[in-house]
């Protein structure tokens, strides 16, 4: 990402998670490095085009199942940029119902403590 300003809506935590998600070779598994109530950034070294809409199957640790949903690219950092950022794509979350909207808030509030305590700290 170059200079600018920040357009994030949300907070974005750091934690590592398994996301899968749909492209046209099929899906493909990598790790989410962070999330936020309104989306998160999948670390890839093959990040799709910046406004592509993927299906997304997240597995937050405390659900007992994966659930879906869907996102849209809106950010990309592709392989040895400049910047030597990790390589990925920032996905926004888009129509996602109120149940998930829930659990990815829930998830994020417990993180957000987790962190913030003394001993979540590093």
């Amino acid at each position: 990402m170059s200079g600018g300003s920040n357009k994030r809506r949300a907070e974005r935590l750091e934690n590592d998670l398994p996301v899968a998600y749909r492209t046209v070779d099929g899906f493909i598994t990598d790790w989410a490095v962070n999330i936020s109530r309104g989306g998160l950034f999948i670390n890839s070294r093959s990040p799709l085009p910046v406004g592509t809409v993927v299906r997304l199957i997240i597995s937050l640790p405390d659900t007992a199942f994966p659930f879906s949903l869907s996102g849209r690219v809106v950010r990309v950092v592709a392989p040895n940029n400049p910047g030597n950022e990790p390589p990925g794509m920032g996905v926004e979350f888009i129509d996602v119902d109120e149940d998930k909207r829930a659990r990815i808030a829930r998830f994020v509030d417990r993180l957000r403590k987790e962190l913030a305590s003394p001993r979540g700290r590093k």
